[in-house]
């Protein structure tokens, strides 16, 4: 993984944990980059990552597509909607501080909530699309 990618992953891990309104609404900061064994709901993870190449003349830049995921079993979709809109009030253009690269920009691209196969698990994929450019 790109030490961009390691940078951002960190300071929005950081940014999560900070935030009260997501707090409030997982009960708690439960944000994981892996959900412990057992973890109670509702909580989010951090998923899934894609970096390309985003440079332009001699500038050199990274886009970064991540997706974090929200886990909730409360009844309905309500919750996994009340979180989904807790992250994008944390992250969306948010001005987030990468050890040794500059966020150009943090913006919400996708939210996909539906319910798992289980019938009770309600679950939110929520992406941004991030690019990085290293500090000069």
């Amino acid at each position: 993984m790109p030490a961009s990618t390691i940078a951002l992953r960190a300071a929005i891990f950081d940014a999560l944990i900070a935030d009260t309104a997501l707090a409030a609404a997982l009960g708690g900061p439960r944000i994981y980059d892996l959900a412990p064994r057992g973890a109670e709901f509702p909580y989010v993870t951090l998923g899934e990552a894609r970096i390309t190449d985003a440079s332009a003349d001699e500038a050199p830049a990274q886009e970064h597509q991540l997706t974090l995921h929200a886990w909730s079993r409360q009844g309905g979709h309500r919750e996994a909607h009340v979180i989904t809109g807790a992250l994008l009030q944390a992250l969306d253009d948010a001005p987030l501080v990468l050890g040794g690269h500059r966020l150009v920009q943090l913006r919400f691209a996708l939210a996909d909530i539906r319910r798992e196969a289980d019938g009770r698990t309600y679950h939110a994929l929520v992406r941004f699309r991030a690019v990085t450019e290293p500090q000069q």
